[in-house]
């Protein structure tokens, strides 16, 4: 069994590296120091297991759970942790198995021996239990059996069209499997529903026109695109970029 190790102490992985090595059938696949790396890791070595430190500097461990959950083949994720037991209730209700810190050998095997792979809802479910106010930093698109990252900050608007999203961001645009009724619910007050469609990133709006016929359109910085705005939304959306 592959193991990948993410934690952003040294001492710690160094740690849970030795007590991996002392366990039959498993093998240390890679190191990480955060969620970005781990996501990067994974694509290269395709861990079996990944032990995910919780509370690292960027990316946490999540996240980065959340990310690794688009793969197609997804590593099963045991998170490591030093949180209280409010929070542990949470992952027990949602069945994702967990270590707290400091690491013994004997409940390493054992949980490594029940690793399960998470899915999707599990996840996002233990996501907002675990820190119900935390946002994605990134989304995350498979291509070519990886996971590419685009930073939210960089999304310019989201579009709507059946069961996919398009992302149009600073460097191009992409697909993802979302609704966007929960980007908006995650990422409010940054992004703002312009039509039943669409939502706007309001830090790159470069300006709201009207036409000769009352309808209003949105302009975003550094395309030459025009995003209608519903006649239903126009109040809210004008008071908003107004403000």
């Amino acid at each position: 069994m592959k193991i990948l190790i993410v934690d952003d102490e040294p001492p710690a992985r160094e740690r849970l590296k030795r007590l991996v090595e002392e366990i039959d059938s498993c093998e240390v696949a890679g190191e990480a120091a955060n969620g970005t790396d781990a996501i990067a890791l994974a694509g290269r070595v395709a861990p079996d297991v990944v032990l995910m430190d919780i509370r690292m500097p960027g990316m946490d461990g999540v996240e980065a759970a959340r990310h690794l959950g688009q793969l197609e083949e997804p590593p099963a994720i045991i998170f490591i942790t030093a949180y209280d037991e409010y929070a542990l209730r949470a992952f027990d209700t949602h069945a994702v198995g967990y270590l707290l810190k400091p690491v013994r050998r004997e409940k390493l095997a054992d949980t490594l021996a029940r690793a399960s792979r998470l899915t999707k809802p599990q996840l996002a479910a233990i996501a907002r239990a675990a820190a119900p106010k935390q946002r994605r930093t990134h989304l995350s698109v498979r291509a070519r059996g990886e996971l590419r990252l685009i930073p939210i900050e960089e999304v310019l608007f989201f579009v709507a069209d059946q069961k996919y999203i398009t992302v149009r961001h600073a460097r191009g645009e992409d697909l993802i499997e979302e609704s966007l009724k929960t980007l908006e619910e995650e990422f409010e007050p940054g992004f703002l529903r312009i039509h039943r469609n669409t939502l706007v990133a309001v830090r790159h709006i470069a300006s709201i026109e009207r036409s000769g016929e009352g309808q209003y359109s949105v302009r975003m910085r550094g395309l030459d695109v025009e995003l209608p705005v519903s006649r239903r939304l126009a109040t809210e959306v004008l008071r908003r970029f107004r403000g």
